[in-house]
């Protein structure tokens, strides 16, 4: 069986205000760009993207689910359920699928709260602090996991 040629690309809680919240923290950039930006780098490595963004846990918990059908990774911003949800965290080490985590801005210099991730030891990739550039590196260094390239 070939590997999917695809990716899920999930963004959590309040991400669909990219653009317009706190853009001294995250920017200008809308959710159209990450998903435009993200969809641009998995072309450029011949692979498509599905794009959730969800304010609900379980929405975001069934499409990690459904990827274990059709995709070959998964690229997370969790968003505020980074520090929260052992459930989502949970999904992602159920499906056997690696998994970059991202995140805009840098959590481990934000407040104590946000410097937790419980998607981090399930993540293979770590992209924080770059950004909605960081996305195009996560699938970038993500790809590299999948086909083997990844220096270790």
């Amino acid at each position: 069986m070939s590997t999917p040629r695809r990716l899920l690309l999930v963004n959590g809680p309040n991400l669909n205000l990219l653009g317009t919240r706190q853009p001294e923290i995250y920017g200008r950039d809308t959710l159209a760009d990450v998903e435009r930006l993200t969809a641009e780098a998995a072309a450029r490595n011949g692979l498509e993207v599905r794009a959730v963004q969800s304010n609900h846990e379980g929405v975001l918990i069934d499409a990690i689910h459904a990827a274990r059908l059709d995709c070959a990774g998964i690229v997370i911003n969790a968003g505020g359920y980074t520090h929260t949800s052992v459930a989502l965290r949970d999904a992602l080490a159920s499906v056997d699928l690696p998994v970059a985590e991202v995140h805009i801005s840098n959590i481990k210099e934000r407040e104590s709260f946000r410097q937790f991730s419980y998607i981090e030891d399930v993540a293979v990739v770590h992209v924080i602090g770059e950004g909605v550039t960081g996305y195009a590196r996560a699938v970038d260094l993500l790809v590299e996991v999948i086909t083997g390239r990844a220096d270790g």
